[in-house]
């Protein structure tokens, strides 16, 4: 049984936990030794599982500031993403049913489970360590980008949740980091939604 069968079946990615890899042995095994490859990888620092996916956001994000382009840059990324967004805009009229905003965003795709390594589903939120500041405090101190994590926040990861719960129809409430680094994607009022 794949990971979405097992999520398709039981409708939860708990259940998927007990994934069968019957077959999937060596492609198993490249994804444990690229993990350990990863974790060993301590030099100039300490490197997290997300690494790459953070850097590429932070390069992103500081050449729209630097080019005065960020909002173009953040309306980009929604647009990017609008077939998703659509697909699950139908789902949240179809079944009436706000949470399957969430669900689609956080839970169920893997761009953002490998960047917040934390995240942590409860009814109704979502709640994750801020995903940037480890290489972000590193790659500040040695020159590469200027940007802070109120900024970073503020200017990209707020604006994109935000515009993603408007196209769903599903108002979202992002909070700003928390003095233990969490951020918390609530849901907001919800008008009904309409096709």
């Amino acid at each position: 049984m794949t990971e979405r069968t097992a999520e398709s079946a039981t409708g939860s990615p708990t259940a998927a936990a007990g994934v069968e890899f019957l077959g999937q042995e060596e492609r198993l095994g490249q994804a444990v030794a690229l993990a350990l490859r990863t974790l060993k990888d301590g030099i100039p620092y300490q490197h997290e599982m997300n690494d790459a996916l953070v850097k590429m956001h932070l390069n992103s994000v500081q050449f729209a500031k630097n080019k005065g382009l960020i909002k173009q840059y953040v309306e980009h990324d929604i647009s990017t993403m609008m077939p998703i967004l659509k697909t699950l805009r139908a789902a949240v009229v179809q079944r009436g049913d706000p949470e399957i905003a969430l669900q689609g965003i956080f839970d169920k795709t893997s761009h953002f489970y490998q960047l917040c390594l934390d995240l942590e589903v409860s009814p109704g939120q979502r709640r994750f360590t801020f995903p940037y500041s480890h290489v972000l405090a590193i790659s500040r101190r040695i020159g590469q980008f200027d940007l802070t994590d109120a900024e970073l926040h503020e200017i990209w990861l707020k604006p994109r949740l935000e515009g993603y719960g408007r196209v769903i129809g599903v108002p979202l409430v992002v909070s700003d980091i928390g003095s233990d680094g969490k951020v918390t994607v609530s849901l907001g009022q919800t008008p009904p939604v309409s096709g």
